[in-house]
């Protein structure tokens, strides 16, 4: 790896982690110039970093106004939700009928794992932690990759990218929802091989999260 992507890497997961810390509000200007410099590297590579967040959905970029944060209300998590209802719960379905003894055993180890990964890396956190995300990411993919249809899977990995952010905003407005207690009547009925009730609860569970943000009016 060259120097320059090595700078580009480490300013692109700075920025990355800025975000999804909440280092930057909502709507907040991420101005190429001003992190080029905080971070020492070239317009270029701030600018390069920029894209690849935009890309994840972690930064919007708007006609005349440069790079900004997502609105935590934005319709947008509401469009990436209604498909990922749509979507998931099908998958789980097919899962359930087409999945085999591997695919039981690796959704009890991502939930066992989830399950003794703790939520955050300090008491009072607002934002989950990176490990926890993960093994919550692991979870659900785990859930769904029974389904053995690679075009769905490569659909859930994309909504799962550009919904992170929502999920990390969602937490600070429900800090009393018991996601575990979710989680698990989940992977139990999906081990149960209860279809309808898996794909209602998986349903609900995406719902809730989107649920939780607070709305703002069209366009925002």
């Amino acid at each position: 790896m060259t120097s320059e992507s090595t700078r580009s890497e480490r300013v692109y997961e700075a920025l990355r982690g800025a975000v999804l810390h909440g280092e930057f509000a909502p709507q907040q200007p991420l101005k190429p110039q001003e992190l080029a410099t905080r971070h020492g590297v070239s317009l270029a590579v701030a600018r390069e970093a920029l894209l690849r967040l935009v890309g994840e959905g972690l930064a919007l970029r708007l006609p005349n106004r440069g790079f900004v944060v997502p609105s935590t209300g934005a319709e947008r998590w509401q469009r990436i939700a209604e498909a990922r209802t749509v979507i998931e719960p099908a998958m789980l379905r097919m899962a359930i009928e087409r999945g085999d003894l591997e695919w039981e055993t690796r959704v009890r180890a991502a939930h066992h794992r989830l399950a003794g990964t703790p939520a955050y890396e300090r008491e009072g956190d607002p934002h989950y932690s990176d490990a926890w995300a993960e093994a919550h990411r692991r979870f659900h993919r785990a859930l769904l990759d029974g389904c053995g249809n690679d075009v769905l899977l490569a659909t859930f990995d994309r909504l799962w990218t550009d919904s992170e952010l929502a999920r990390r905003w969602s937490t600070v407005h429900t800090p009393d929802r018991d996601g575990a207690a979710e989680h698990r009547a989940i992977e139990e009925a999906a081990l149960a091989r209860d279809a309808d009730g898996a794909a209602e609860l998986l349903c609900r569970h995406v719902s809730r999260t989107v649920a939780a943000l607070p709305r703002t009016k069209k366009g925002s």
